[in-house]
């Protein structure tokens, strides 16, 4: 059965809860930074809350499971996507889906292989003075990276409009806990040979304390309609995003979801449908729905053009 994506016609936003739960035990292990640890922090009504995964490594995420790393390509489902592709030689590096900044990755435009680059600076050509038309980046990018559309991105280089050139996400998500309270635990890296070695060196035993936490888990997502129509793509297109947006969603829930060694989720009810909060009552299709239609729907925009052609754009890496 085609998508039906016709309640989302006049809505600004799709919002989607999903509750999860770890696969074994109650304990999990949230996302740490070096300067901070976990990221807690409590509501006005003091109720205790945690960051589980943040915005920045969901966003990765969901790039991740789009990803096959064995066939260095799309899963087959998105396979027909633009996409630019980094070469050393004939080794591939990376590639504008997994790279930090996308297509801003020094590795495909501080390059002394300027091809790509030009190609993007004539393309762009009529930014360089006056506002920037979003609309003619946005069909850029469509061209050779439609993913950064969903993910975002940042080309700062002067010799782009002035470094001007700047799309936030149109989807985002993250995931936190509340009502958590610490599970501590701790161990020791055992030296049998030498107990009283020098630690520094790794030798010796080290005793060590870890924190797990309990709580109630959530993942929330957020996709900006409003943003995706505001490019002016038109309906084939914005079904394509739509579609790209959910197939991202679907998928990580099913196989994604094990974010560390001690944080290994599943949602609460995994074969119930999702129910989008926001608009009331809208059900997300399916993951196997999605994965049946996303290839008619690539072949439509490509049909029109509006895909490089080729799908994959090479870069040479050269230092």
């Amino acid at each position: 059965m085609p998508l039906d994506f016709s309640k989302l016609a006049d809505e600004p936003r799709l919002l989607l809860e999903v509750p999860l739960q770890p696969v074994q035990g109650e304990r999990f292990q949230p996302t740490g930074f070096p300067d901070l640890g976990a990221a807690t922090y409590e509501l006005a009504d003091g109720t205790h809350m945690l960051l589980v995964e943040s915005t920045q490594s969901m966003a990765n995420r969901l790039e991740t499971v789009c990803w096959d790393e064995v066939q260095d390509d799309w899963v087959p489902p998105l396979q027909g996507l633009p996409v630019v592709k980094v070469f050393a030689g004939e080794k591939m590096l990376t590639n504008s889906v997994l790279e930090s900044h996308r297509l801003n990755s020094p590795y495909i435009l501080e390059s002394k292989d300027k091809d790509f680059l030009n190609k993007l600076k004539n393309e762009l050509d009529t930014l360089e003075d006056g506002r920037v038309d979003l609309r003619l980046l946005a069909h850029t990018l469509l061209r050779y990276d439609p993913n950064s559309l969903l993910h975002g991105v940042f080309p700062a280089k002067k010799d782009l409009a002035g470094g001007r050139l700047r799309l936030p996400r149109a989807l985002s998500g993250f995931i936190e806990a509340r009502e958590v309270h610490v599970a501590p635990y701790g161990g020791v890296k055992k030296d049998e040979v030498n107990p009283k070695g020098d630690t520094s060196k790794g030798f010796g035993h080290v005793p060590f304390q870890r924190e797990d936490y309990t709580g109630e888990i959530t993942a929330f997502f957020n996709l900006d309609l409003m943003q995706l129509r505001g490019y002016g793509f038109g309906e084939p297109v914005e079904n394509l995003l739509i579609a790209l947006s959910l197939f991202k969603i679907q998928r990580f829930l099913k196989v994604g979801l094990r974010l560390r060694t001690a944080c290994d989720l599943e949602p609460v009810e995994p074969n119930a449908p999702l129910v989008a909060n926001r608009p009331d009552g809208f059900e997300l299709p399916s993951l196997d729905e999605l994965t049946q239609e996303l290839p008619g729907l690539i072949a439509a925009v490509a049909k029109g053009d509006d895909f490089a052609n080729p799908a994959v754009t090479e870069v040479q890496y050269k230092k």
